[in-house]
């Protein structure tokens, strides 16, 4: 079976609007390609119609996460067509712009280029979530508190991502985390401190509830035991923050099976849970996510409250036909990040997956390829 998995690299992982890491990495090109002219743009797809049926701490750096997704199964028969409206751009003036990451890093550093200015207006300017990914108990707290202190200030709502959890990816691109469980819920503990006492959005560990097929029944119920424990430590230190756990995406688990996880990983209940997340760093249809979201909520079961939000960063031409998951050609930009989509259930759509940074075809893993974000954009 074929499934998705964030990716994350040892060095220089970044991703997001900044890095959790230490240590930023750059794009491997070697340089531009001629281009003579930047072609004109058309805006981003905006809210669709109703669909029928800081403490002086070094800044957090864009953490790992660029969730590099393996194929998923063969796309579903309806629903998998491409978006083709296109509107204005509408930006919530909510979401947070973390003023540091690979893409704003590149911009100030190549204003020359001549893929700039579409790379800019397209994707710098777009609010995008920050991942959280390298097991670093001693600093997590102050970096954490530098995204969220930062959105409090602005009167905006930032996206964090918490990626450690151990045995991420099941040992493959993203491998890594915490040691072991008893760790990782130190380690949440001391991310939760960080969270203040302002809106923040939580995307709690992507792939730790889709992809378990790798562990077995004892594994599998200690981490969702942890993930829990994870959704009511971050929502008692900051009642105001909203967690999101891992649905997968459309081509993945059925909607049964997945909630069935969810239920076990503390998803139904409002003690650590709002709802749930798909498609983060993949490339469904925006309602192919919508319809499969409200099948697993259904199934879920709990509260009405609960919802799901859709990462739409790359998802504007739909997913490949043939499942290709590492930096398919033909893929373009999806609907602008919003907390207003205009959908019963549908909370937001977000940028988590920053356009640009390679799950590792067109540039190194986890690192912004340039080409691969003006392809994307233009």
């Amino acid at each position: 079976m074929v499934v998705a998995a964030s990716v994350v690299v040892a060095v220089g992982t970044v991703t997001g609007m900044m890095s959790a890491l230490d240590d930023r990495g750059r794009s491997d090109e070697a340089g531009p390609p001629e281009v003579t002219r930047s072609p004109s743009l058309e805006s981003l797809p905006a809210v669709p119609s109703p669909s029928p049926s800081v403490t002086a701490s070094p800044p957090p750096t864009s953490a790992a996460a660029t969730p590099k997704r393996k194929a998923g199964p063969t796309p579903s028969p309806t629903g998998t067509e491409p978006e083709r409206k296109q509107q204005p751009t509408v930006v919530s003036a909510r979401l947070y712009r973390h003023p540091e990451s690979q893409v704003l890093e590149w911009v100030r550093d190549n204003s020359g280029d001549p893929r700039h200015a579409v790379i800019q207006s397209r994707i710098a300017a777009q609010p995008a979530a920050v991942w959280f990914a390298d097991f670093t108990p001693d600093t997590i707290t102050a970096r954490v508190r530098a995204v969220t202190s930062g959105g409090s200030a602005s009167g905006r709502v930032p996206v964090v991502v918490p990626y450690a959890i151990p045995d991420r990816d099941c040992g493959g691109h993203s491998q890594g985390g915490a040691p072991d469980l008893d760790a990782y819920d130190a380690w949440i503990d001391r991310f939760a401190a960080g969270l203040g006492s302002g809106d923040v959005i939580v995307i709690l560990e992507p792939d730790s509830v889709a992809q378990t097929e790798c562990l077995s029944a004892g594994e599998r119920a200690d981490r969702f035991a942890s993930l829990a424990r994870a959704g009511r430590v971050l929502k008692e230190a900051n009642p105001k923050a909203r967690v999101y756990y891992d649905a997968g995406h459309s081509g993945w688990n059925a909607p049964g099976k997945q909630a069935e996880w969810l239920r076990q990983a503390g998803a139904a209940s409002t003690a650590s849970s709002d709802g749930v997340f798909s498609n983060v760093s993949n490339f469904h249809a925006t309602a192919d996510e919508i319809a499969y979201d409200r099948q697993v909520l259904d199934a879920l079961g709990g509260p009405a409250s609960l919802g799901a939000v859709i990462d739409t960063s790359r998802n504007g031409a739909g997913a490949p036909a043939d499942g290709e998951w590492c930096d398919p050609a033909g893929r373009k930009l999806g609907r602008a990040p919003t907390l207003a989509t205009g959908e019963a259930r549908i909370d937001a759509y977000l940028w988590v997956k920053l356009p640009g940074e390679s799950d590792g075809c067109k540039g190194q893993p986890g690192t912004f390829t340039a080409s691969y974000a003006y392809d994307l954009a233009r």
